[in-house]
Parts: structure tokens; sequence; C-alpha cells
């Protein structure tokens, strides 16, 4: 059928990791609290309020301040990134399949550097890759200001209340000259990502249906709507209820070797076979492998793994969906991990 294209988020359906909780775990002093207690802020922003302006995401322009003030620099962040890509299994394989077969891309919310690192690990092209852009040593930072912060990280864990984090954010830090590096990050998250594939779209010239995108959270919400919106196929991959909440397809899975299935159905014989094959699977897997338009490469590997799950999600089965998909989402990537936004 030609001209589909793929585009994939990277923590979730490509790695294990999610890059700025663990950076804040190495660089910040019970960092990983922290984070969680910003992430959880940042939900309420982007998905309850829905503040003007803000999108998903916004955690990776929030705890900037902190890694500096903590010790964090590019070279550094580069470093640690570099050390720990931690891709799903199968992942490698699928990231070199699609780009083999269709015009392949990675929207991540992640900071540049770690997705520069995912690219270098799998031959990936970066230029074909939308992330964070952060330059952290852009401004220096003072004494008295990283004294002030650190009071700030400590006063937020002992009272992660939504106001108080509200005034730390928008009205105390932006005060300072180091706060001012919030202003130069603009997180590829939500509304940011659903543009990126606008932009993918407009650079190459294809075409809304033809988009096969998958996600796992709520960064990718606006995305995956945008695919099943213009009649493309938007997939949640261990997604958390944001991503379910969006999608078309639930994958549940410990290999990304069904991804690679679909999406090939997706590019060879178009949206109706992806869901007849879905639909087939889901009540003889084996038979619905045998199928003439599954590619018996793929089949084979997929029959060398954990079968995964894989369902069209409907009002009736959402829940259940969410429920499922959070059990491999938690055992795949960790409680922690797996319980962020």
């Amino acid at each position: 059928m030609g001209n589909k294209f793929f585009v994939s988020d990277c923590e979730g359906p490509i790695s294990i990791n999610d890059n700025a909780y663990e950076l804040s775990g190495h660089f910040i002093e019970d960092g990983e609290k922290f984070f969680e207690i910003v992430s959880k802020y940042d939900d309420v922003l982007a998905d309850v309020l829905k503040r003007p302006g803000y999108n998903a995401g916004g955690t990776l322009k929030l705890i900037v301040p902190f890694l500096k003030a903590y010790g964090a620099t590019n070279q550094k962040i580069i470093n640690f990134s570099t050390e720990n890509v931690h891709l799903i299994p199968g992942a490698l394989e699928t990231l070199k399949f699609v780009d083999s077969h269709m015009p392949s891309f990675i929207v991540s919310t992640s900071y540049n550097h770690y997705i520069m690192a995912l690219c270098n690990k799998t031959g990936f092209p970066y230029v074909n890759t939308y992330s964070t852009t952060l330059n952290i040593d852009l401004k220096d930072l003072n004494s008295i200001e990283q004294e002030k912060i650190k009071e700030y990280r400590k006063a937020i864990i002992q009272n992660p209340e939504f106001e108080f984090l509200d005034n730390i954010f928008f009205n105390e830090l932006p005060k300072l000259e180091s706060g001012n590096l919030m202003k130069f990050v603009k997180p590829i998250g939500g509304e940011g990502k659903k543009e990126a594939v606008q932009d993918i779209i407009s650079r190459f010239k294809l075409k809304p249906k033809d988009l096969f995108y998958i996600g796992d959270s709520i960064t990718d919400v606006q995305p995956i709507r945008f695919a099943k919106e213009n009649k493309g196929i938007g997939v949640s991959f261990n997604g958390n209820e944001y991503a379910i909440n969006g999608a078309d397809i639930a994958i549940m899975a410990d290999n990304t070797t069904i991804i690679s299935v679909l999406a090939d159905i997706f590019n060879g014989y178009g949206k109706d076979n992806v869901f007849e094959f879905i639909i087939s699977y889901s009540d003889d897997p084996l038979s619905a492998l045998k199928s003439n338009f599954v590619n018996q490469s793929l089949a084979s590997k997929l029959l060398a793994t954990n079968m995964p799950r894989v369902e069209i999600i409907t009002c009736k089965n959402m829940e259940s969906i969410i429920e499922k998909s959070s059990i491999f989402r938690n055992k795949l990537r960790g409680e922690s991990i797996g319980g962020l936004g």
C-alpha cells in the first residue's frame, strides 16, 4: 500500500528506562521520591486543570534547577544516559525492521542526551527523532541559589501539597537566575508530541491516515488520539490508563516483536487487516499467525516469545485492559516507573 509511517514513543515501547526519573535519583538527594511528587503535580496541571500553555511532560522542565543545584552538567547527563540505556527485549530488532520497511521516527519527552545515547546504541538515525532539548550549562549557579534550591527540594518532600508546589514552581523559582533555565526547556510531551507528528507529516509529505503511533503514557494521549481521529492507528504498549483511554489497540507484552507484526500488516495491507488479525489472534493465535498477510519470519520470532495479549479497545473492555496492562507495565518496568503518569 505504501506511504505508511511509524512513530514511537521511546520510554515504554522501546526502552525500560525513565531517564529523567533515573537522573533525579542519581543526582538529587532523595531524588526518586522528589521526582514522583513533581510528576504527580505535572499530571494534575496537564490532565485535571488543563492549565493553558502547559503540556504533559512538564516535569522535565520543572526538575532542571534541581538537577543543576546538585551538580548535573551536560557531560554528566550524557555519561549517565550512555551507561544506562536498557531496551525492551526485541526493541533493537523492531527498530531495525520498521526503519527498513517504512519511514520511522521516535518522538520522545526524554532529554536529547538520552535519545542520542539510545540512537548510538541501536543505530536508529538521530535525525529522525524529536526530544526535549536541554542545555543545563546555559546558566551558572552561585552558592546562595544552590542552597535555596536545595531548601525547596526538602520543603517539597515534606509538603507535597499542590498549592505549595504551585507557589514554588510558578512564583519562587522564576525569581532565581537558575530558575530561568526552565524558560529554555520546552518538553516534547502531549500537544508537543502531536506537533512533532504534524511536523513529520509536513516534512515528508505524508498523510495522517497512514500513521501508526505507539505510546504508553499521558505524554502520548494527544498523538494517539490524533492517529485515531484521522483514521490511522493509535496503539498502547503496556500503557497506563491515559494511553489506553485514547488508543485503538492495547498490547500487553514483554517483547516488542508484536509491534513489528502489527506495523508490517498496517504497512502492507492497511488498518482493516490489522483489526482483522487482532480479532483472529484473540480467538486462535497460532491460526492467525499463519495468515497470508503475516510475515512468517516475524511470526516465527513471535512464537519464540511469551505470547503477547493484543486487544481492540472498547468501552466495555477498557477497565479490564487498564488493569491487565498495568500488571505488564509494572512487571516489565518496575512499580516506581510503571506508576508514573
